[in-house]
């Protein structure tokens, strides 16, 4: 019997074994390997700092989300030896594989910022990408009556990009209704030269911070935080206050990324950006937030990437070549705040535009904020778990289309 070994049982993880378990054809088997019980629904993290109390709707036993045929190896990777085609678990035991898929994602290290878990972590530090840390700051926002609120990005990439601009508008939002908000100054603290990394979408989402009265700094390389003085430092000097911060912390690759010395500075996996194919392993793959790619990091990339690499890997058990087919398709609804969302939908050479999605006819409004949006963004909990973990195909292409978007913006933006 052949094998493929996925190492990770994340969005990326689970969506790949769960297509393949469908569709390998006699004679091959999946196994999956991953120590945790349970399978978090990320984005549902964003929602309970503001209130939400319905984690047990966000977390789901593995056991569940894991297709009956799957082989799930309840055990952690120590490191992968891609030489014999082998992966060593930290209890020494050894797996064998003949196709390899990387999905173990990227992972926070608020341990690597000097000052952020001393004394004032979860007091008056906090992030929201963890179950942990979104319900301590619940509390905390619950009882923060004034001062300043500071969203810290520390350092790119970092799961979901968005997700600390929607965190911004829905503070922003909670505050008002708590008839609190003129009472709360709203600080957002950037390495990026703008609100988002895509210059055109950078623009919107900037000006609506602007009007919403939430400050921008940017390109503050976060160096360490003073916990005693509650001072934000940067590389170049720049100090800024905080009364309460959020915030995300630097994210890195899995640990056997670095011990296995497969991985770039962070402990992502160089990848090939069309194929998915590790660019340094024979009969490797990686998939997900686990890649080196100039695509974000986000459950939408996973769910296009599944799709192509499923067939690309179906192409290779037949010994075709591989299409280069992932074009770096990612698309977010952006909450906003007031129960609207914004939608953009991109590639690698396509930024957000205005227009509709996913027809020309829509239903969904681009880069304009809306309740359908919000909606649709509420919705997505059920097809997560109910289609896209199972390995349903939607109604979305995995390579991105024009239609229904104003390309013609964009040339005239960038005129």
């Amino acid at each position: 019997m052949k094998q493929i070994l996925i190492l990770g049982a994340g969005t990326a993880g689970t969506m790949m074994a769960n297509h393949l378990n469908r569709l390998l054809p006699k004679g091959w088997q999946v196994t999956v390997a991953d120590p945790e019980n349970q399978h978090l629904y990320q984005p549902g993290l964003l929602f309970l700092p503001f209130g939400a109390r319905d984690e047990h709707k966000i977390v789901k036993s593995r056991a569940h989300t894991l297709k009956r045929g799957v082989t799930w190896l309840q055990k952690a990777v120590e490191t992968v030896d891609h030489e014999h085609k082998t992966v060593i678990m930290k209890d020494g035991h050894r797996e064998t594989y003949d196709i390899l898929i990387i999905a173990s994602g990227s992972h926070i290290q608020p341990d690597m910022t000097p000052g952020m878990t001393e004394d004032e972590w979860y007091h008056s530090i906090f992030d929201f990408y963890s179950l942990a840390g979104a319900r301590a700051l619940r509390d905390k926002l619950a009882d923060f009556q004034e001062g300043r609120l500071v969203v810290n990005v520390v350092e790119m990439p970092i799961k979901c990009p968005v997700a600390p601009l929607e965190f911004l508008f829905l503070a922003d939002d909670y505050f008002r209704k708590q008839g609190r908000r003129d009472r709360v100054e709203i600080v957002f603290v950037t390495p990026l030269d703008a609100a988002f990394t895509k210059p055109v979408a950078a623009k919107v989402l900037g000006n609506s911070l602007l009007d919403r009265g939430i400050r921008l700094e940017t390109e503050f390389m976060t160096g360490e935080i003073d916990p005693a003085k509650k001072q934000l430092l940067s590389y170049d000097e720049r100090g800024i206050d905080f009364d309460l911060l959020v915030t995300v912390p630097t994210h890195t690759g899995a640990d056997f990324v670095e011990a296995s010395d497969i991985g770039d500075e962070l402990a992502f996996i160089p990848t090939d950006r069309h194929t998915l194919a590790a660019r340094e392993m024979e009969d490797v793959f990686v998939v997900g937030d686990a890649t080196d790619l100039p695509s974000s990091k986000a459950g939408s990339v996973a769910h296009f990437q599944a799709e192509l690499l499923t067939e690309n890997l179906l192409r290779k058990i037949r010994g075709e070549e591989l299409e280069p087919s992932f074009d770096g398709h990612s698309n977010c609804f952006v909450e906003t705040g007031d129960g609207k969302a914004m939608l953009i939908d991109f590639n690698y050479n396509v930024e957000p535009v205005p227009g509709r999605f996913p027809y020309a006819f829509g239903p969904f409004s681009l880069m304009r904020e809306s309740r359908m949006n919000h909606w649709a963004k509420l919705a997505f909990r059920p097809t997560y778990w109910h289609a896209l973990l199972p390995g349903r195909r939607l109604p979305i292409s995995a390579q991105m289309s024009t239609s229904g978007k104003q390309l013609e913006f964009l040339a005239a933006v960038t005129e």
